[in-house]
């Protein structure tokens, strides 16, 4: 996947987090990129101020050491990727963060997903934050099972919208999920779903006299105009290869969760913001209500334009 030249890691340095580098060293790997590995702590109590040096090398050390071990675990040469490492501590990570990114171009931000409520799926507040602010890409990585060349990829796909971006948007998440299931399984699923939201009113109002005929026919046609839709949009991307495409009729926020656990997705491409032209518009609605119920790894996208409304400096 040579999509991605300048990711960046970030670790919380205590926790293992081997998962998430695993990913994070491997895509760097296959980008032929540096790694940058940003270690993200809280601030160390002013009362022991001669400690705080200390603690901040402890950190240090920690991530140095899982990254070795990971290279090791994953057979990756010393030298095949360069890792650099930084630290930073802040009351408001999230915010510290999408500074570093701005400040420092990069392109992809890599983290382990921390899951909502401590269950196995949906992701705490600071992952929702950089899902809603972050203007690059990001990965939020939960443990893969499966090897590398058994990796289900799926691409959530809307084509609905009139706008350019949010098609130009679609066009860029088929191309990076084509990417990533070559270098996985190489079967990438194509996921995008409709409804027909006026059936159950006509069908059972008083005041409209439509003919079940004529209500059956609504359906197929809108069922065979998103379909065409979203076919001219895959035929557009360019995209080549195996590919499967499941059409499913039914609200997305619960049609899509159900699919990626049904069909074992390991992980998840979405876009993440409904529109743009608002600096830091936050997630739409359907996409919160799906990443929420997500127990997969999730690489989310914006459209080109977005504005962060997290200033670099």
């Amino acid at each position: 996947m040579r999509q991605y030249h300048n990711p960046l890691y970030v670790s919380h340095g205590t926790a293992d987090e081997t998962e998430g580098l695993k990913q994070a060293l491997s895509l760097a790997r296959n980008n032929g990129a540096p790694l940058g590995v940003l270690v993200v702590c809280p601030e160390f109590p002013e009362e022991f101020p001669d400690y705080r040096k200390k603690y901040e090398e402890s950190l240090v050390a920690q991530a140095e050491t899982s990254i070795r071990s990971t290279k090791e675990a994953i057979k990756l040469e010393e030298d095949a990727v360069h890792v650099s490492i930084e630290l930073i501590s802040d009351k408001t990570p999230s915010i510290k963060i999408i500074q570093y990114v701005l400040q420092h171009g990069h392109d992809l931000l890599v983290k382990e997903a921390e899951s909502r409520d401590g269950g196995s799926s949906g992701f705490k507040a600071i992952d929702m934050e950089l899902l809603r602010k972050c203007p690059c890409a990001i990965w939020l990585c939960r443990p893969i099972a499966h090897s590398r060349q058994h990796i289900q990829v799926a691409v959530a796909i809307d084509p609905d919208s009139t706008e350019q971006a949010a098609e130009d948007l679609s066009k860029r998440m088929l191309e990076l999920s084509r990417s990533l299931a070559d270098s996985c399984s190489g079967e990438l699923h194509i996921v995008s779903c409709w409804d027909y939201e006026f059936e159950a009113y006509l069908r059972g109002s008083v005041w409209v006299r439509a003919s079940d005929a004529q209500i059956a026919k609504a359906v197929i046609d809108t069922k065979q105009e998103h379909r065409s839709a979203l076919e001219t949009l895959i035929e557009d991307s360019g995209i080549s290869g195996s590919h499967q495409v499941y059409h499913l009729r039914g609200e997305a926020e619960r049609r899509i969760p159900s699919f990626v656990k049904d069909k074992e997705i390991d992980i998840l491409v979405m876009g993440t913001v409904a529109r743009t032209g608002i600096p830091g518009f936050i997630i739409g609605n359907t996409a919160e209500n799906i990443v929420q119920k997500l127990s997969c790894s999730l690489m989310a996208l914006k459209p080109q334009g977005f504005v962060s409304p997290v200033k670099a400096y």
